[in-house]
Formats: structure tokens, C-alpha cells, sequence
């Protein structure tokens, strides 16, 4: 038996560096240690070895599996080498690389990064929440009314659960002051989904950034001095700003916000940007009927939404929303950092 091993180790160390290929180096594998290869059938010849000789032999076969073993590692690495010179042998080196066209950043994506920095540098908090509400949240939490249009399913994308889409980030909101006490400062970007028919100015989904803050003694002028601020960081200090008296169920008073922008290509004109208002108690009272509480009673506070696409449009002079979703390669190229 001993023999017998030693001349199968001698043949296969020897069958094994003629291999040329990578292919006749697994069939070599195979034949020597296979099922039925020629060390595994000695193997299986351990019963009929002499008690007193089996830890002898057991010893040499062991051995005999890992020099066969290391042999076919060693091998496979050197027929690797080879392959991978000969891979390049064609290749000149010395010629200059190909140069990868750079990488963009999506205009949303900038519009929204500049505009969560301004508003953390004045003290607000990033928040986030689910696209897939309920409607206390995305409603009756913002005291809209049972026969608000927007609570329609000509308006809204509902589930057959009753869940819904959320039409607003301004459900974050709501979420947020469940979840914090009072000072709340917030600012929650993400997307918003709506029942609009597709055009130029219209999408389904859309980008918003809505802020909150709530505190004592939270005034319409601190309302008027963020927003400006904000607005004047984003489109340059001398830009103009007028709140127009609006309606919000959610706020009271309520403002529509207008800039004095010279958009790309356009003459200056006014232009609708932005929604805000001081929060209506009566969402405060709903948050505090949830949780249980009385820690919003008293407080006053201010909301703003702003859509990001309407910004993004203004801001390079984009006439048609739909290139924003498009990945037209050669829209996209336009806004590389």
C-alpha cells in the first residue's frame, strides 16, 4: 500500500506540471482525486491495511492528498500568470488612457442640497417620513376638510387598504411633533404624488422641501425674516420678495410667496415659489389629541413648502418639467460638478 501511494503521488506531481491549460489541469484534478480518482480508490483500500499499519498509511495517504493539493494550487496560479501576460501581450502601454466621461449631479439634487444647507445653517433639522401614508397624517392631522378635492381619488393615488401616496411632505411635519417636544425646527425634503395630468409645468410626482418651526411666541415677522433670508441666499441679496394673503387649511394666515426673478432667457417678472403661514391651532390640537399630551396648546409656529422642480426651472431657465425625469443624456450633461 505504501508503495503503491508513493508511485501514485511520483505520477501525479509529474502529470500535473505538463498541464498546459487551465482546462486539462481540472481533468487532472479529477483522475487523481475524483470520485473514482486513482488516490481516492487507495483510499477506500484502508480497510484491508493491518490494524497496526492503518495510522502509518492513513499518515502517507494524508500526505500525499496535500502535496497533490498544493501541487494543482501551484500550478493553477502559474497557468493564471501565464494567461494574464499573455492577455496583454498586444497591448501598448505606453499609450495614453481613454478619458471616461465625468459624472453629474441632478439638478433637483443641487437645488435640494443648497437648500437644506441655508436652512441648517439657521437652525433646522433634516426629517424624513413614509411616501405611503394614512390620511390622518396626510388630511385630518392638517385639519382638511372631509370634502377637501384633494382628498378625492380623482386627486389622489389611494391603495385598496386606504393607505394613500402622500400628497404633501408636510406630513413629516405632523410626524415630527409626534415624535419631538417642543421647540420643533424641522426641514424635510422628498416626493409628493398627485393626480396631475403630465404636461410642461405639470408631474404626478414631485420634489418639495417644507420647514416648520414652532416655539413661544412664533410671529409672522420671524415667518417673513426666514423665508426671506432663505430666498435671498438661494437667488442672490438683492432679490425681491412679496407674501400675498392666501388660504391653507393647515395655516392661518396664510401667504402665497412671489420672487422678482429674471429667469434664464425670460425678462424679470414676479413668480410664484413658495406656500407658508402660521400654523393653524387646530393642527396643533389634533397632534396633542394623538399623543395624548398638552405640549403644543398655546404655541404658535410657521410652515413653508417650496417645490424643487419649480426652483430647479427658475433657477437654469428649464422650460419643460418633464426633462427633469427624461435621463436625456444630453440634458444632464449640462450640470456636471
Amino acid at each position: 500500500m505504501k508503495e503503491r501511494i508513493a508511485s501514485i503521488l511520483s505520477n501525479a506531481l509529474e502529470r500535473i506540471a505538463a498541464v498546459r491549460s487551465m482546462k486539462g489541469l481540472e481533468e487532472t484534478r479529477v483522475y487523481i482525486l475524483g470520485k473514482k480518482g486513482t488516490l481516492s480508490q487507495v483510499q477506500q483500500g484502508m480497510r484491508d491495511v493491518p490494524k497496526e499499519e492503518k495510522p502509518e498509511v492513513g499518515r502517507i495517504l494524508n500526505e500525499a492528498r496535500g502535496a497533490i493539493s498544493a501541487a494543482l494550487e501551484q500550478r493553477q496560479t502559474a497557468l493564471q500568470a501565464e494567461a494574464d501576460r499573455e492577455a496583454v501581450t498586444a497591448v501598448d502601454l505606453t499609450m495614453p488612457g481613454r478619458t471616461l466621461p465625468a459624472g453629474g449631479i441632478h439638478p433637483l439634487t443641487l437645488v435640494r442640497d443648497e437648500a437644506v444647507r441655508i436652512l441648517r445653517r439657521m437652525g433646522f433639522a433634516l426629517a424624513e417620513g413614509p411616501e405611503i401614508e394614512d390620511e390622518f397624517h396626510c388630511f385630518d392631522a392638517l385639519n382638511t376638510p372631509t370634502d377637501h378635492p384633494a382628498r378625492n381619488e380623482k386627486d389622489t393615488f389611494y391603495f385598496d387598504n386606504g393607505k394613500l401616496l402622500r400628497t404633501q411632505t408636510s406630513t413629516v411635519q405632523i410626524r415630527a411633533m409626534e415624535h419631538l417636544s417642543p421647540p420643533v425646527r424641522i426641514v424635510s425634503p422628498g416626493s409628493a404624488y398627485r393626480r396631475d395630468d403630465i404636461d410642461a409645468t405639470h408631474l404626478s410626482v414631485f420634489t418639495q422641501i417644507e420647514g416648520l418651526y414652532v416655539n413661544e411666541d412664533v410671529t409672522v415677522g420671524d415667518l417673513k425674516g426666514t423665508l426671506e433670508y432663505f430666498l435671498k441666499s438661494l437667488f442672490g441679496a438683492e432679490t425681491a420678495v412679496r407674501f400675498r394673503p392666501h388660504f391653507f387649511p393647515f395655516t392661518e394666515p396664510s401667504f402665497e410667496i412671489d420672487v422678482l426673478l429674471q429667469a434664464a432667457g425670460q425678462a424679470p417678472k414676479w413668480i410664484e415659489i413658495a406656500g407658508c403661514g402660521m400654523v393653524n391651532p387646530a393642527v396643533f390640537e389634533a397632534v396633542d389629541r394623538e399623543k395624548g399630551t398638552r405640549e403644543y396648546g398655546g404655541l404658535t409656529g410657521f410652515a413653508f413648502g417650496i417645490g424643487l422642480e419649480r426652483l430647479a426651472m427658475i433657477r437654469w431657465g428649464i422650460r419643460d418639467i418633464r426633462l427633469l425625469i427624461e435621463n436625456d443624456a444630453r440634458f444632464l450633461d449640462q450640470f456636471q460638478a
